[in-house]
């Protein structure tokens, strides 16, 4: 049974810390590998990214398999969330080895970040080590394949695309291989989500389900849509993050060109993107579980469009799933709330 979610890869689990109230409007996401590791690799796009441990992942460096990956509001404070992850990884045993003592282990956990600074009305309020320790012990709390909440959850909760609220949202196949492809976004862009001529959601325009809202519904939302903007301080420092998971057996190299082909999914449902004010970034994960055909050498490209696939899918599912925010911090209508669920 599968759940449409990144936890549809066997051994993957999400967790979530979210902060909100009183000053808050922040948190993060852990997605947290099977015990030992997955093989991980990252793509950066975006022109102002807030990033920890990235370099680890390049194909020619030493690091293979990673513990964890942590996607966290806050800017780039928001990455100390890493070291709540990397301290709770060290007390479990898992991590790089350094030396014979089994304890002796070095946790490589990247991250990156969203900018959501002040959305909340709190500038300083944002995530740190503890936040990030309880997304990681929530994570490992949960499942085997449990479904994963979207939305303004984890580092989704203080998420803008454009006017209107952004948030977490997920999404998963089976290749007619067997093979299981998975995706969760952090929707936090600069870009717009949708035409503006006719208020569908580019995503959906790539998935042949559009159902236009009627031009009266339109007209009405892109008023309050001008004045949410004209309400809200809106600095054009965003972010969309992504991680795509797969159960195939892959290299770093092949897991990097996953994490590349994927941004396609991020350029298929925001407009426009990987601006210099944008972080957009990417990673992948391979657990390993099935072994990709070596007797086709092009196996690789149906994970390829996939990945793609799956992060535009769950950039819509982040967006319909957002709840509008009207505080402090400023207003953010849901689309749902704008042009209800059609």
């Amino acid at each position: 049974m599968t759940v449409d979610a990144l936890t549809d890869v066997t051994g993957v689990r999400v967790g979530h810390a979210t902060r909100s109230g009183s000053g808050w409007l922040t948190g993060t996401t852990v997605v947290l590998a099977p015990e030992g590791g997955a093989v991980a690799a990252v793509d950066v796009r975006g022109g102002g990214p807030g990033t920890k441990e990235t370099d680890a992942l390049d194909p020619r460096n030493l690091v293979e398999r990673v513990e964890a990956i942590v996607l966290t509001g806050g800017s780039a404070y928001g990455l100390d969330a890493a070291s709540g992850v990397m301290a709770w990884l060290e007390e479990q045993g898992r991590g790089v080895r350094v030396g014979e003592d089994p304890a002796h282990v070095v946790p490589v956990v990247p991250a990156a970040c969203v900018f959501d600074l002040g959305r909340g009305g709190d500038f300083r309020a944002r995530p740190d080590a503890a936040t990030g320790r309880a997304a990681v012990e929530a994570a490992a709390a949960s499942p085997v394949g449990a479904p994963v909440r979207e939305g303004c959850v984890g580092a989704g909760t203080g998420a803008a695309v454009g006017a209107m609220k952004g948030g977490v949202g997920t999404a998963s196949t089976v290749l007619d291989s067997g093979i299981t492809v998975a995706a969760l976004v952090v929707a936090n862009a600069v870009g717009s989500v949708m035409a503006p001529e006719t208020g569908v959601l580019y995503g959906e325009l790539f998935q042949g389900r559009v159902n236009y809202p009627e031009a009266h519904v339109h007209e009405t939302a892109r008023r309050r849509l001008a004045e949410a903007a004209a309400k809200s301080a809106r600095p054009l420092l965003n972010t969309t993050l992504a991680v795509v998971a797969t159960d195939a057996g892959l290299s770093k190299a092949q897991a990097q060109k996953v994490a590349g082909t994927a941004h396609d999914g991020i350029a298929r449902a925001v407009r426009p993107v990987h601006m210099l004010n944008d972080g957009d970034t990417v990673f992948a994960l391979a657990t390993g579980a099935r072994r990709l055909d070596a007797q086709r050498p092009l196996a690789l490209n149906e994970i390829l469009e996939a990945g793609a696939d799956l992060v535009a899918r769950a950039i819509v599912r982040a967006v319909r799933a957002a709840e509008s925010v009207d505080g402090p911090g400023g207003v953010w209508p849901s689309y749902e709330e704008l042009y209800g669920r059609r």
